[in-house]
């Protein structure tokens, strides 16, 4: 299960009952970090492995893009499915919405959800967002708004497999539909007896928020806390599902894609303590978007009863990227052989046998300062490495400025959560990680360059647009 913009302290609302249980019942992961801090890079490299400079996924497609995820990149779900699996998709998909990108020519047999953020069209049921959106328009009447933030123009499709059965989708009704899909999907697999994958990206807790429960929210907490205790209780149908079904049997994976929109304001949800302190200084957000901690350590849990450990926490650097290694391990598959992956079978860790992940993790650049894709922050052990930094947007409309730094910043995670302040230049304790942070990020570059990488198709054409009726406003056709 994948969610995006999902702060790092998600704890904090007290509206998790149901991700509470499962990390009870299973094991919470305090270290855990999004391949990216964008939407479509982090879910490339959840289903390849790999980071964007291999797989291409270097920052997010748009309505019109033409492409999507390369073709020649092999994704979990086909993986999976040729060694026998039902493969599900249901939710956001992000990677490409025409032609052979659609998520039925990618793996999986079945699909159910929104090709791209379900901010990127308009509705009828608008939500919660910062600048406040309007509804689609209807018959001749004109957009009321023009805001660069709000699509207005066509509305937001809801795709069963390949066809579009509702558009606008009505957001209220969305996480209830996904959760009855889920349960659908989960009932009629496992009746087949074959084994079955089951990829759930949701629209929470990226804004639009939908407000749904907000008139009954009984702790006041406002669309951010009815919004997460929304999610929560659609992660309870599932697992519920699971619990009926096929307990014993069964492994689920909890996280986000990235860290919280910060430039959404009360809407964005929490970083925690990862509130990189020296760039927000600076100017700008420390979130989604940026290297900092706030933009990629994400919330994760693994919860498979018998299997894995119960109310374990651990420790070990883990990813995204180690999902697609770890489950293909899991299900005695076969990695792909012609590339090379940035992930790591986690197996060990998920079984209690270890609390060791990454040795070194990159963090790309993902639209706040260089080159989307670039690798120019190096996770080493405690140690974080920037040889560029910059803010995003935040909440005030500023956005930091971008500094190059040679020889990089520094920062010890274990005694700075918060990235305040930098090792000292001259200490021992910079001038003995610095030569690692070289040759870890030296090595890379050089794997990469040898290595079979792709290029994704950021063209984009306003004809491949989803739209079930063209001659209608906004592309509006009624729900089937």
């Amino acid at each position: 299960m994948g969610w995006g913009d999902l702060g790092a302290n998600w704890a904090e609302t007290k509206n998790t009952a149901n991700l509470d249980e499962m990390a009870a019942e299973g094991m919470r992961f305090v270290d855990f970090h999004a391949a990216a801090s964008t939407c479509s890079p982090s879910r490339a490299s959840l289903l390849t492995g790999r980071l964007g400079l291999r797989n291409g996924v270097t920052h997010n497609f748009a309505v019109t893009s033409v492409g999507g995820l390369p073709l020649n990149e092999t994704t979990l779900a086909e993986v999976l499915r040729q060694d026998g699996y039902i493969t599900g998709m249901i939710g956001k998909w992000h990677l490409g919405h025409h032609g052979s990108y659609h998520p039925n020519f990618r793996g999986f047999d079945y699909y159910f959800g929104i090709p791209y953020s379900h901010d990127m069209g308009c509705t009828d049921t608008p939500g919660y967002n910062h600048p406040s959106c309007p509804a689609c328009p209807r018959g001749d009447r004109p957009s009321r708004n023009l805001e660069r933030d709000c699509y207005t123009d066509v509305a937001l499709p809801l795709y069963e497999n390949l066809n579009i059965v509702e558009q606008p989708v009505n957001l209220t009704r969305l996480a209830q539909k996904y959760a009855e899909k889920a349960t659908q999907f989960i009932h009629h697999a496992s009746a087949s007896r074959r084994p079955f994958f089951l990829y759930v990206g949701l629209a929470h807790m990226h804004v639009p928020l939908s407000g749904t429960r907000l008139s009954t929210d009984p702790q006041g907490q406002g669309p951010y806390g009815a919004d997460l205790r929304e999610m929560d209780n659609l992660v309870g149908q599932i697992k519920d599902k699971v619990d009926r079904t096929a307990k014993e049997n069964t492994f689920l994976w909890f996280t986000g894609d990235n860290g919280p929109w910060a430039q959404k304001c009360e809407l964005a949800g929490s970083v925690g303590p990862f509130t990189g302190s020296w760039q927000t200084r600076q100017g700008g957000s420390a979130a989604k978007q940026t290297t900092w901690e706030g933009g990629h350590r994400v919330p994760a849990l693994a919860y498979w009863p018998g299997t894995v450990p119960a109310n374990v926490t651990s420790t070990a650097l883990l990813s995204v990227l180690d999902i697609f290694p770890t489950v293909v391990a899991l299900a005695g598959a076969s990695l792909p052989r012609d590339r090379h992956l940035d992930g790591v079978d986690a197996s060990a860790v998920l079984f209690g046998r270890s609390q060791t992940g990454h040795r070194v993790l990159f963090h790309p650049n993902s639209g706040a300062a260089g080159e989307y894709g670039a690798l120019q922050t190096v996770r080493l052990g405690p140690h974080k490495a920037f040889y560029i930094t910059g803010g995003a947007k935040a909440c005030d409309g500023k956005v930091g400025p971008t500094r190059r730094h040679e020889p990089p910043l520094i920062f010890n995670l274990e005694d700075d959560a918060a990235e305040a302040e930098p090792l000292e230049r001259g200490s021992a304790e910079y001038q003995r990680v610095l030569p690692e942070v070289r040759e870890a990020l030296a090595g890379i570059l050089l794997d990469v360059a040898g290595d079979k990488t792709s290029r994704a198709d950021y063209t984009r054409d306003p004809s491949v647009t989803p739209c079930c009726d063209p001659h209608q406003k906004a592309c509006r056709c009624p729900a089937t």
